[in-house]
């Protein structure tokens, strides 16, 4: 009979002082039986001797990670962003966020910051690329209005704008750039990536109100040259720090530090969404 590779197994622990199941472990051992307050496991013909390797979370000689999940869930009926966590332990640990609405927040370990005993963090939000339809309407979106013209060279695209449209000041370069046909039903329902700014322009008394794409990117899609267009953008995931929105959060902390370390308490930074 075929063995489905694709389930994993671990070890499930039980604790008298919780009454309940806290702990799952990467281990999975052929026998296990404790005996002389030691605790004994059998893998592969081996006897092994458990809670006596300094090297942690290593086990029959494979090197796994400590991971925790748990939820922030304060005031359940109204929507939140989930700005920062505050991590209150002697080590930092990498994060996965995701909420009811969005899945992409993360922070890697290098960016925590140690301030007063804690470490802090901001949240990124890595979206997808080219964008996913649910993305369009979180607030890192933003409209420009229909171009003029495009001008197309090699790598890169310029799109003018006509002097009565306002580029405006929130738009910045390394931004992604988006366009939808007037075709698309209904109107402009179904954006296309077009490429990251790389140039702003905008000089009216010179006649100037452009911005300059890098067409590079991996899924971007040339502008046509014909048809009214629209002109949207996603601010940069990284550099605005928009958080991840929703009701609740669920996050994942990761380390693969191979000695003891001590978490304490895990804090976000909360604000409530106003749309």
């Amino acid at each position: 009979m075929a063995t489905d590779t694709s389930i994993t197994n671990y070890t499930l622990t039980y604790s008298q002082d919780v009454q309940g199941w806290p702990s799952f472990y990467s281990y999975y051992p052929d026998w296990m039986i404790g005996m002389n307050q030691y605790f004994y496991s059998f893998k592969g013909g081996n006897l092994y001797r458990h809670n006596t390797n300094e090297t942690r979370n290593n086990f029959y000689g494979v090197q796994y990670t400590s991971k925790i999940t748990s939820v922030f869930n304060d005031s359940p009926l109204e929507n939140k962003l989930f700005k920062t966590l505050n991590l209150e332990g002697d080590d930092t640990w990498s994060a996965t966020l995701e909420t009811d609405i969005q899945t992409t927040g993360y922070i890697t370990r290098d960016w925590f910051e140690k301030k007063e005993g804690s470490f802090y963090a901001f949240v990124r939000n890595s979206g997808t690329n080219p964008a996913a339809s649910s993305e369009y309407v979180l607030r890192s979106v933003n409209g420009i209005g229909l171009l003029q013209s495009v001008t197309t060279t090699v790598g890169t695209a310029t799109i003018n704008f006509a002097s009565s449209i306002s580029i405006g000041s929130i738009i910045s370069v390394g931004d992604t750039i988006y366009f939808s046909l007037d075709t698309d039903t209904p109107a402009y329902s179904s954006p296309q990536l077009a490429g990251v700014v790389t140039n702003i322009v905008v000089n009216l008394p010179q006649g100037d109100n452009y911005i300059v794409i890098d067409t590079t990117v991996g899924g971007a899609v040339a502008i046509p040259g014909s048809g009214n267009r629209f002109i949207m953008f996603i601010k940069n995931s990284v550099a605005e720090s928009h958080g991840v929105l929703g009701h609740y959060c669920t996050f994942e902390l990761e380390n693969n530090s191979t000695e003891p370390i001590e978490l304490f308490a895990v804090e976000s930074t909360v604000m409530k969404s106003y749309p």
